[in-house]
């Protein structure tokens, strides 16, 4: 979760900086990839459900 939550951030900070910097698109560009990437990878981590394991007594 904290993986998800950082790559979160770094991507909307890369997005404002390239949004708000005049020649620097590109950054918007991989803040959008890092965005997609990240919502990518907490779809395929929860769809594996939340089985937890149990101890065998």
């Amino acid at each position: 979760m904290t993986l998800f939550l950082f790559l979160i951030l770094v991507a909307l900070v890369l997005g404002i900086i390239g949004f708000a910097a005049h020649g620097l698109f590109y950054l918007l560009v991989i803040g959008a990839v890092v965005l997609l990437a990240d919502l990518a990878y907490a779809a395929a981590r929860f769809r594996r459900g939340g089985r937890k394991h149990r101890i065998a007594r």
